[in-house]
């Protein structure tokens, strides 16, 4: 039955949502063979009703994204559009539970079973460890997961931390104060927060301490409430900072903590707190392990070559050594 519908987006009458020459409105008129008239902040949807009532949902969504992102990119509408699935009589059910984030490059989910599982277990529990090998993508989803949190208003800030342990490096020999010489080791932290928040944003955000990107010797003696908390490389902390770390856990809070046991740096006498946290928190009702391999290697394929063939190398040593 074809049918006429009106709604109205307060925010949609300008070319951030509609994009030049309306373009973002092309791509819903032609996959769901409707029309659809803009006149100010109003759009008139005419067509079958199944496909107007999907219509009217691809809008609303667009605007949620325009909120967040500041602006709609026409990869956006077609992600938003291809994220819809439909039963045999076209009524649509829900948008993928899997997406993470709307950003300017596209969305953001989970691409591997271990990132599923990853996801599922951030949303229910309090407490998470993601330990795996570097490329599989446990500090990019920790930190989606954190921003979609604060945009849904689960959470009041984000506190992003990082042990400072030199990687053959002496923190003594950079140059500038202390401030100057830590921010390289939380570099990847704002490298993910760039592409998923608009600059402007992030900048009020920082600024306003909504977010915070703090080592993980800063975090003594605070707790953090209605907060979405990330420790990232904590292989490197030691087993008391790994306590303290996680007893900063204050209520309508949840906690990432992410690692590679292969790269611990840690001088040779201190034991990660990460494996002694393995041992000790792994019956504890609200906390939960998600173990990453190299089948979740997301960076390029030889990423997933180097992992496996210092894997053979290890294991060739070690039964050398049996």
């Amino acid at each position: 039955m074809q049918i006429e519908k009106n709604i109205i987006l307060d925010n949609a009458a300008n070319i951030s949502f509609l994009g030049i020459n309306n373009i973002n409105l092309t791509p819903i008129e032609q996959k769901l063979n409707i029309f659809i008239v803009q006149r100010g902040t109003k759009f008139v949807l005419r067509g079958q009703q199944d496909n107007v009532d999907v219509a009217e949902k691809i809008l609303i969504e667009m605007s949620n994204t325009l909120k967040l992102k500041g602006e709609v990119s026409l990869d956006d509408v077609n992600n938003i559009i291809d994220l819809l699935y439909f039963t045999s009589d076209k009524q649509i059910q829900n948008l993928n539970p899997d997406v993470i984030l709307y950003t300017k490059d596209g969305v953001i989910k989970p691409k591997t079973k271990n990132q599923k599982k990853f996801v599922e277990a951030v949303r229910k529990n309090d407490i998470v460890f993601a330990l795996g090998p570097a490329g599989t993508g446990k500090t990019y989803i920790a930190v989606a997961l954190a921003v979609e949190a604060l945009n849904k208003g689960m959470v009041q800030k984000i506190v992003l931390s990082r042990p400072a342990v030199e990687a053959g490096e002496s923190l003594g020999f950079l140059p500038g104060d202390i401030r100057d010489k830590i921010d390289p080791y939380l570099k990847p932290l704002y490298d993910a927060l760039f592409e998923m928040i608009n600059p402007d944003k992030l900048k009020l955000y920082l600024e306003r301490e909504i977010i915070e990107i703090v080592p993980l010797a800063f975090m003594r003696g605070r707790t953090l409430n209605k907060a979405f908390i990330i420790l990232d490389e904590a292989q490197n902390s030691t087993t008391v900072q790994m306590k303290m770390f996680l007893t900063r856990l204050g209520v309508n809070s949840k906690v990432i903590i992410t690692g590679d046991v292969t790269q611990i740096d840690l001088p040779s006498k201190s034991l990660s707190g990460v494996i002694q946290a393995k041992k000790i928190l792994n019956n504890i009702e609200g906390i939960d392990f998600v173990y990453f391999d190299k089948d979740d290697v997301v960076r390029h394929k030889l990423v997933k070559d180097i992992i496996q063939a210092y894997d053979d190398f290890t294991e060739l040593q070690e039964n050398k050594n049996i």
